[in-house]
Parts: structure tokens; C-alpha cells; sequence
């Protein structure tokens, strides 16, 4: 591996770095964006039988709040719950944009990663050319190790880049949709919340 690497010259270290930050972005990815993480299947549930029970206080909303990104969503509607629907549905929709905001971090920057790689491969499959003409130029067709060495290298920095960019663009969409889903399901939730506080739903 380290043979094949070192053979596709220097631009196969920022293909390498952006793999590694390739990697680190779609770990951390799937990790932050665990459905669990965002959406507490519980969470509603627990709101409502907090509300019956007459326990909704401003501590008990700002652990709401902080449990969840679904919380921190409820937590605006339920600090405005007795200024009516309207004004709910409006302080969830504003926390919402923000929530939908942060779910979306890191992600402009795989997107980048994706696009950069292929770039950056065929740069260095450019350059590899470039320097096969230029020592057949020097030295004339006489040393096929020559022109085999640069080929070469331009197949593996192509290779290479296509080879960090590909998975990068298919977890880029992946974590789009992600993101999407749970944008929708909060928003499901949401209205929920606000129907059972006004009324307008007798049960979860």
C-alpha cells in the first residue's frame, strides 16, 4: 500500500487527507444523527403527562430543552404555550430552522470533499503526464520505465480521488435525506405537541 502511494507522487497527500477528513465527518455523522439522538420516541408522551399532571415549570422545560434537539423544538412552543397557536406554532418554526441548521453541519463540507477529490486526482494525473512528455523530450523514447512510471502515476492519483470521492458524494446524499426525515418528523411531533396543548387532541 505504501509502494502504491508513494508511486502516485505528491499529490496523493491531499487526496490521503481528504479521505481522513472524509472519515471523520461521515463518523461523526452517523453518530450525531442517530434517530434516537433527535427524536426520543418517549418524548411527547412524557410532555403531555407532565401537562396533565400540572408539573410543566420553567426547570422542568429547560431539561426538555437540553435533552434532545426535538426538545429544544417542543421547549419553544411550550415556553409560549398560553399565548395561544399561532404564537406556539411561530417560536417552534423559528427553533426549528436553527435546529434543521445544526443537523446540516459538516455536511457543505462533504459535499466539498466530494467534489475536490476527483479534482485533485486529475491534477495529478496531469502532472504525470506532463513529466512523461517532458522526460521524452529530455531523453527520447529509449527507457520505457520512464513512460511507465508516469502513466502510472496518473492512474493511481485518477484512482485514488475517485476512489475518496465516490463514497464521499453517496453519504453526502445520504445525510441529506437523513437530515430531511428528521426535520419532518420533528415538524410531525410539533404540531402534535400543539394540538395537545390546545386542546384540539385529547391523547398521545
Amino acid at each position: 500500500m505504501f509502494e502504491i502511494i508513494k508511486s502516485g507522487g505528491w499529490m496523493m497527500l491531499p487526496i490521503i487527507l481528504c479521505s481522513i477528513a472524509a472519515m471523520a465527518i461521515i463518523g461523526e455523522r452517523f453518530w450525531s444523527l442517530q434517530r434516537k439522538r433527535i427524536i426520543p420516541a418517549d418524548l411527547v408522551p412524557y410532555i403531555w403527562q407532565l401537562h396533565r399532571d400540572n408539573k410543566l415549570d420553567d426547570a422542568t422545560i429547560r431539561r426538555i430543552r437540553m435533552s434532545s434537539p426535538l426538545g429544544r423544538v417542543l421547549a419553544a412552543g411550550l415556553l409560549n404555550r398560553k399565548h395561544g397557536r399561532e404564537i406556539m406554532k411561530t417560536s417552534i418554526e423559528e427553533v426549528g430552522r436553527q435546529v434543521a441548521f445544526e443537523l446540516e453541519r459538516y455536511l457543505n463540507a462533504l459535499g466539498s470533499l466530494a467534489s475536490i477529490t476527483p479534482l485533485l486526482g486529475l491534477l495529478g494525473t496531469v502532472d504525470g503526464i506532463i513529466r512523461v512528455f517532458s522526460d521524452i523530450a529530455v531523453g527520447g523514447m529509449g527507457d520505457p520505465g520512464i513512460l511507465s512510471a508516469g502513466i502510472s502515476e496518473a492512474l493511481i492519483c485518477t484512482a485514488s480521488g475517485l476512489t475518496v470521492a465516490i463514497p464521499s458524494l453517496f453519504f453526502h446524499r445520504y445525510f441529506e435525506r437523513l437530515v430531511d426525515d428528521h426535520v419532518v418528523r420533528m415538524e410531525e411531533e410539533s404540531l402534535r405537541l400543539i394540538d395537545i396543548m390546545q386542546g384540539n387532541r385529547e391523547d398521545v
